[in-house]
């Protein structure tokens, strides 16, 4: 990236972080009437928040992660509040706005200052209450146990009488700052308990180099499964060194499905880059009829793809079952409808024309250690007959 681009995204990303700061000062200080120096020192908070966060994320760049993760705890659960905030009391203005409009509908009504300081406090109370609540129930569920979801997928191509096929699938686990060493141990753990035929890992790994977090990663070496361990990239690979992680992961036994295939039980599984990895060189870039060719059409194939977008191709080649995850299912509430915007499969199983599509909501979580009405999931599926 040019000293040219960086420094316009540094302007633009400035610009809103401020700007969102002053809407808090303004609806939760100055229109509550905080008294001083309470109001003052409130300023002040908001302004070291607004330049933290953003200096945090150049900096955690270059410190030791020592120092780094607790930096970057204290900004990403800060990110969590202010969303609910600013989602909350944009809400809040937006009712606010059409009560004033029907009262003057109506017909005139005077509404005296100390009335105004009353409801801005009240809204003000209410509002932080929520967020505050909303981001301690969320971080409760993204710290949480992960939960295994049980999921029975019919495949028409499986003879009668084929005993299922268990796969588990983790995604978007996105090893970086706040998730390291002791939340891949337990994930383990868990996946080792479910005694699987194979375990697939679709995207979204890792949020830094291997350098960085390569030891953190190195529980996933211990996975047991009977066909083996099976990883495809994701978006962010591409922003953390995505051919030393290739190669690292290939070091701890996991095999990396670049726009190929290969048998396992009774299916065959097929791996593609990311959709998003054109550009990269290396011949990076998802390859979908190269991955299929030569295939035994008397057996489902099984598509990883991290992007649910990949369905529609996916579909076009007879692919029976994909995989996916990405979306995180929106992950904090209402997210999960500016997902929808890009795709219609957020979260579950879906049936595409002739496809079956199931998307994970992520093993691990994004930014904020929040996870609101979309709690993470270790996928156990079943493949039967059907």
């Amino acid at each position: 990236m040019s000293l040219t681009r960086i420094l316009v995204v540094l302007t633009v990303a400035s610009s809103i972080l401020w700007s969102v700061h002053v809407y808090f000062w303004t609806r939760l200080v100055r229109d509550p009437a905080v008294p001083a120096p309470w109001s003052t020192r409130a300023g002040w908070v908001l302004a070291t928040l607004a330049v933290s966060t953003l200096l945090s994320f150049v900096l955690s760049r270059y410190l030791p992660r020592s120092l780094a993760s607790p930096m970057m705890w204290v900004v990403y659960v800060w990110m969590g509040v202010m969303f609910y905030l600013f989602m909350l009391l944009a809400a809040s203005d937006g009712l606010l706005l059409v009560l004033a409009l029907a009262r003057r509908f109506v017909g005139p009504e005077e509404v005296d200052a100390e009335r105004r300081v009353t409801i801005a406090r009240l809204v003000a109370g209410v509002v932080s209450a929520l967020a505050l609540g909303l981001v301690g129930t969320g971080m409760a569920s993204a710290l949480g146990k992960t939960a295994i979801a049980k999921v029975r997928v019919p495949l028409a191509k499986l003879a009668a009488g084929t005993a299922p096929y268990r796969i588990v699938q983790l995604s978007d686990i996105h090893i970086g700052s706040t998730i390291g060493e002791s939340f891949i141990r337990e994930i383990v753990e868990q996946v080792n308990a479910l005694e699987p035929d194979c375990v697939v890992i679709t995207g979204d790994l890792v949020d830094g180099s291997v350098a960085r977090l390569g030891a953190f990663a190195a529980p996933l070496g211990q996975i047991r499964a009977k066909d083996g361990v099976f990883f495809v990239t994701g978006n962010h690979e591409y922003y953390s060194g995505v051919d030393e992680w290739l190669a690292h992961l290939t070091s701890l036994g996991i095999r990396v499905l670049r726009n190929e295939r290969v048998a396992v039980g009774p299916i065959e599984l097929a791996g593609v880059d990311d959709w998003s990895a054109k550009g990269f060189g290396n011949g990076h870039g998802a390859d979908l009829p190269k991955a299929l060719a030569g295939r035994d059409r008397s057996r489902p194939v099984v598509l990883l793809a991290h992007q649910p977008q990949a369905i529609n191709e996916a579909e076009e080649h007879g692919v029976d079952l994909q995989l996916s995850g990405h979306t995180h299912g929106g992950q904090m509430f209402p997210w999960s409808y500016a997902v929808r915007l890009v795709t219609p499969y957020v979260a579950g199983l879906y049936q595409h024309k002739t496809s079956a599509l199931y998307v994970s909501r992520g093993t691990g979580y994004w930014g904020p250690p929040v996870r609101v009405a979309a709690p993470a999931e270790i996928t156990h599926l079943e493949l039967v007959p059907g």
